[in-house]
């Protein structure tokens, strides 16, 4: 089980770099095809979310109320956090580049870190949530290292920093699962919560930064965006159906 976990931390981390390392070669035909991507992690998020993640918290739980409490903090866990790092992003106000790239790779490392987090909790529950929620945190981490490198290239970093730095806030997925593992599998009546918790993070990721993105930035139609999303949604269904408990 623990070489699963840490085989899918490196599918969910390392290859969601490639994403990003493209981007810097094929700038324009990463940013059109990398709005896709944001639809498709939307409906994979929400997918995993609804489909998976709370309904095997809720399968194991004493208390159902419990469960959606600890998917309601997740959701706020992670608004606060992005509410704290946005203020020290310096939008409105001219700021050190070296606090700009410092706030983006902390958060990167929090967010990577919970993600590994959250592999490991799926895996213990069961092997297909295991590989569902890996492919969610897959498709957007994606997007999301596309987005970190096109900021930290605007901020003047070398390429051959960028791939560096982003490397090494990929490994704290590594850590969180391994963390994961070894605390999860002692305490096995905290995995319902925290597939709960991971839950209402991904419900947040969807809703707030990736429905809003693609809303604002596409301009040609929104049908193509909406099916890649039910495509998504249609994934995680499939496997839950295809894959063995």
């Amino acid at each position: 089980m623990f070489l699963q976990i840490i085989i899918a931390s490196s599918i969910g981390s390392l290859l969601a770099l490639v994403g990003g390392i493209v981007l810097l070669w094929k700038e324009k035909w990463m940013k059109k095809a990398s709005l896709f991507l944001v639809s498709f992690a939307t409906g994979t998020l929400l997918g995993v979310a609804f489909l998976d993640l709370l309904p095997e918290a809720l399968e194991g739980a004493k208390s159902e109320k419990e469960i959606f409490w600890a998917a309601l903090l997740g959701i706020f866990a992670l608004f606060i956090f992005e509410k704290i790092m946005r203020e020290h992003h310096c939008h409105h106000e001219k700021c050190d580049e070296k606090t700009i790239s410092a706030s983006l790779l902390f958060g990167d490392t929090i967010h990577n870190f919970v993600d590994g987090v959250a592999i490991a909790a799926a895996f213990l529950f069961s092997v297909p949530a295991g590989i569902a929620t890996t492919i969610a945190v897959f498709f957007h981490e994606v997007p999301q290292e596309i987005g970190d490198f096109g900021i930290l290239l605007h901020l003047g970093y070398k390429k051959s920093t960028i791939v560096f730095l982003n490397i090494v806030t990929a490994l704290s997925t590594f850590m969180g699962a391994t963390l994961g593992y070894f605390f999860l599998s002692q305490v096995e009546g905290l995995i319902g919560y925290v597939l709960a918790f991971a839950s209402g993070m991904f419900i947040y990721i969807a809703t707030s930064d990736l429905i809003p993105e693609v809303r604002h930035k596409e301009k040609k139609g929104y049908m193509p965006h909406m099916i890649t999303v039910f495509v998504g949604v249609g994934l995680i269904f499939a496997l839950g159906i295809l894959l063995p408990e």
